[in-house]
């Protein structure tokens, strides 16, 4: 199998990637592209050890770090530093943690293989997401509705919610309650169970909320067959319970980070 034919399925992503990490598709691609040469030439290699896709992103990581990060000062050259746009926002995570993030909460890598493509320690990939996760939380606080019949699990989710360092505006039972919360108070992120107490659906909250309001929304349920139904649009944020509490507070972060309009939501 040839080199291109072994990467070729991979590129979009590597190139996705690169995009998010320097915060243009020129220069994403430009790195790209002196990867590529690199290992047509002979100087670079791939590991034999690891995935293909892996292997890329090893590559990727080493080009971009033997230039020593310079894309760094394009941040300030272009303005890219305000704003809440998603790009924008990566931008302000340092180099370390933006990777690791990125490579874990877009490219879908384990922390493992992300270990392996950042050459480091599991415990510092994890580190690095942890503290990618605080300058997320400290920087998209906003209004969070919640949706759910059962008490105990609505304090379980208020209480993460809070740590995170958001403000719970309500937490309504049925649809009808969920409606009349948003009357007084429009949210920034939304938390809904399916299934609600007097028999109505979470489902249809959520359209009627975002039938005026345009926030993110994470879905928290036991039934996930009925929004998985292979149909689109499908939820991008689905959480199935029992949750775990690191997977609800990541999804929260990933949910506001990548959320194209909050502009009018954030406290």
């Amino acid at each position: 199998m040839s080199l291109l034919t072994k990467l070729a399925p991979h590129l979009p992503y590597v190139r996705r990637y690169a995009r998010a990490l320097t915060g243009d598709q020129a220069t994403g691609d430009q790195y790209v592209r002196v990867a590529l040469e690199a290992l047509a030439a002979g100087e670079k290699s791939l590991d034999s050890t690891v995935s293909a896709r892996v292997a890329l992103y090893q590559v990727f990581h080493a080009i971009w770090c033997s230039s020593g990060a310079r894309l760094e000062t394009r941040q300030d050259e272009s303005g890219i530093g305000g704003g809440h746009d998603a790009p924008q926002r990566l931008m302000r995570i340092a180099p370390p943690s933006r990777q690791a993030f990125l490579l874990t909460a877009v490219e879908g890598f384990t922390p493992d293989e992300t270990a392996q493509i950042l050459g480091t320690s599991f415990e510092e990939i994890a580190a690095l997401i942890s503290e990618a996760q605080r300058e997320i939380d400290a920087e998209l606080a906003t209004d969070v509705l919640i949706i759910e019949d059962e008490s105990i699990i609505a304090a379980d989710i208020e209480a993460l919610v809070k740590e995170l360092g958001h403000k719970v505006i309500g937490i309504a039972a049925t649809r009808t309650e969920a409606i009349h919360i948003i009357e007084g108070s429009q949210p920034g992120l939304v938390l809904a169970d399916i299934q609600l107490a007097d028999g109505s659906s979470g489902i249809d909250a959520v359209k009627d909320i975002l039938a005026t309001l345009d926030v993110p929304v994470i879905f928290i349920t036991a039934f996930p067959e009925r929004l998985l139904t292979g149909e689109r649009p499908e939820p991008t944020f689905l959480i199935t319970k029992p949750f775990q509490p690191e997977t609800v507070k990541a999804s929260i972060g990933q949910a506001l980070f990548f959320h194209p309009s909050r502009k009018d939501n954030v406290t």
